[in-house]
């Protein structure tokens, strides 16, 4: 189905050129050290801010952890000449977390958790075990007294195919015990998702591209493709489908969140390859192309910037970050030229592969 999007097709003059207004990525792997350093500009050059995800070697499970990592990044965009970029932070729930850490964080403008179920996927070893367990949801009153965000890698350990409708459970169990705790199934994969997202109030969601544009059948129906193994793995047709409508529609409960997850080709080629697709350098051109194509490109606006505003009570900190960058607002062009998508980008010895390396997407970032 993907395949469509990089034919020519017939485009209205009133939308060859489009602009978005302060673009966010509400779902981030930048990794660490050479790695962090060779995927960052990608989405700093192209969004105000990032949700960055704390799964690295060392977890981000405290706020010194957190604030170390985020002047890392800073650090790294600021060598670039990048300064109306700041990502978001946030920590990693362990059942060490307390009330006195989580006013710390809250305190140095950290208020989201990252929920990973212990071992569902890349750096989650030291996840949560017992996601009801009586320590959890200790930690998740005070998360939810304090204003936090609890956003969720919401898979089980069972067949994979269902591990994220499994996890349903889970979902509609926190938001009913939890009701004024805002709960994000993140990189929904599952159409069956969309249905718990209805059901409660605080329940919100991300969609990354690849889910939006891919099933199993592009990963397995031919040759094995390694490069779109990913967690949670890609699912039917009609999940594809279904969330893809989600996304043109710009339903106001979800927002857009990459999931771009970078790992150097040794690894993603080995007997042992990890989830996760590095979208990072085409992530707005092929949004543009996907929205065009569908006739929708007056709903991108609200799927990458306003949604995630409004759903994470983001206002104040997007004004922050364009105080200190002496802007008005990030905004970034995109115009109906072709773009060639580099087939990979280089990182020290290795190279990453790039989603959907060597095509031509009609879309391409223009000054």
């Amino acid at each position: 189905m993907f395949e469509k999007y990089f034919r020519s097709f017939v485009q209205s003059s009133e939308f060859e050129d489009i602009t978005l207004e302060n673009p966010l990525d509400m779902h981030l792997h930048l990794r660490e050290a050479e790695m962090c350093q060779c995927v960052l500009p990608f989405s700093a050059v192209n969004f105000i801010s990032s949700l960055v995800m704390p799964n690295l070697t060392v977890p981000i499970t405290n706020t010194e952890l957190a604030l170390i990592y985020k002047e890392y990044i800073l650090g790294i965009a600021r060598k670039k000449g990048i300064y109306d970029y700041c990502p978001l932070m946030s920590l990693y729930l362990t059942t060490s977390l307390d009330k006195a850490e989580l006013l710390r964080a809250k305190n140095a403008g950290i208020k989201i958790l990252k929920l990973y179920p212990k071992g569902v996927t890349t750096g989650s070893e030291g996840g949560v075990a017992a996601i009801l367990d009586e320590k959890i949801l200790e930690i998740l009153q005070i998360a939810q007294d304090l204003g936090f965000i609890l956003s969720v890698h919401g898979e089980s350990t069972g067949y994979c195919l269902e591990r994220e409708f499994e996890f349903l459970v889970v979902f509609e169990t926190l938001a009913r015990d939890f009701p004024k705790l805002k709960i994000i199934i993140e990189h929904m994969s599952d159409s069956r998702s969309l249905r718990t997202l209805e059901k409660f109030d605080n329940l919100y969601a991300t969609l990354s591209l690849h889910h939006m544009l891919l099933s199993l059948d592009d990963m397995l129906g031919g040759n094995l493709k390694a490069d779109l193994f990913c967690k949670p793995i890609l699912k039917g047709h009609k999940d594809r489908d279904a969330l893809l409508q989600t996304a043109l529609s710009a339903h106001k409960k979800v927002s857009f969140g990459s999931d771009s997850a970078p790992h150097l080709q040794e690894k993603k080629y080995s007997p042992s390859s990890p989830g996760g697709i590095f979208s990072a350098p085409i992530l707005l051109p092929m949004l543009a192309c996907v929205f065009a194509y569908h006739n929708k490109l007056e709903n991108l606006q609200a799927f990458i910037s306003d949604n995630p505003i409004a759903n994470y009570g983001l206002e104040s900190f997007i004004q922050d970050i364009l105080q200190q960058s002496h802007s008005q607002a990030k905004l970034r062009h995109l115009c109906f030229k072709p773009y060639k998508i580099p087939e990979s980008v280089p990182c020290g010895k290795g190279t990453i592969s790039v989603l959907f390396g060597n095509k031509t997407c009609p879309y391409s970032l223009c000054e």
